[in-house]
């Protein structure tokens, strides 16, 4: 899964986020809906669009970059004009770039710079993020940038944390978010490291845990207390087939288990081709249509 599915589902879930990232008042982030939209001309979709409720708020149109690209701002003007000349809003518009590191971020073209000096585009680099934060969001950025070294320490120190959470729904997220960086930001992660994020008795009682020890169960897995976490290629398969159908039950509500049972028989690529592409499918009868194409194959 790419950097972009993540935030997509960093954005949806914490919906202040964007808030924080660009040094704005919190209570501002209330009236915003956020959402994604292609641009049909290019099939251009941006990372996120927080469009305002009212019309005297801006519409925030969000683009994150973690490889450096030459043609980003180009690209990222393109898509914002494109959008503009498609959908035709009536308020104001913002446009936030954020980037993973300085050296992220190339050269600002001239045809750019005044949007740049106007604060028409705000630039946002992850690596400048204070280490110490209390905010839930900008921890699971950092524990995306986080080396393989560090992700260890740094998955564990915040499924601590959020082990005092008494929001049961928040708890779960987060650590549903902690489990998709380990699986896909640092595979070569060892079980054991996986497996010490799930060790505190309340984090045992989230979904995540249960589901992973359902699925252990299931294939006659027994790997003594932390049963159910499964080993080798087929357990990343898992992991990653269980992690699709939790982002497509929040976008669809109740996934059946017909679709599970589809979603579960995918190979590594097509399920990579599933992630790519579940911002497009807009009902369930498309993601019924999408598994018969592919599973025939």
């Amino acid at each position: 899964m790419k950097t972009d599915t993540l935030f997509y589902q960093l954005f949806q879930s914490f919906h202040t986020l964007l808030f924080e990232l660009i040094d704005r008042p919190i209570a501002e982030a209330e009236g915003y809906k956020f959402s994604s939209a292609e641009i049909k001309e290019k099939a251009f979709r941006f990372d996120g669009i927080f469009m305002p409720e009212t019309n005297d708020k801006p519409i925030f149109l969000v683009e994150v970059q973690f490889q450096a690209k030459e043609d980003f701002y180009s690209e990222f003007l393109a898509e914002i004009f494109l959008y503009l000349n498609q959908y035709r809003p009536i308020q104001d518009w913002q446009a936030v770039a954020i980037f993973a590191k300085y050296n992220s971020e190339p050269t600002p073209d001239k045809f750019c710079q005044e949007l740049i000096v106007s604060g028409r585009i705000t630039r946002i680099y992850l690596e400048a993020l204070r280490e110490e934060t209390n905010s839930l969001g900008i921890a699971i950025i950092q524990l995306i940038l986080a080396t393989e070294k560090k992700a260890p320490t740094m998955a564990r120190k915040l499924a601590q944390k959020v082990e005092q959470e008494t929001n049961t729904e928040l708890r779960d997220n987060v650590v549903e978010f902690i489990e998709a960086v380990l699986v896909y930001k640092f595979p070569k992660l060892s079980r054991q490291e996986v497996e010490s994020m799930f060790t505190h008795s309340d984090l045992k009682k989230t979904r995540v845990y249960q589901e992973a020890m359902q699925e252990g169960k299931q294939e006659g897995l027994q790997i003594g207390k932390q049963e159910g976490l499964q080993i080798g290629k087929q357990e990343g398969l898992q992991r990653q087939a269980a992690m699709l159908v939790r982002m497509l039950t929040r976008k669809f509500g109740k996934i059946s288990p017909s679709i599970k049972s589809k979603i579960s028989k995918l190979s590594a690529a097509q399920l990579e081709n599933l992630a790519e592409v579940i911002f497009d499918l807009q009902t369930t009868a498309d993601l019924s249509a999408w598994l018969k194409e592919h599973l025939a194959r």
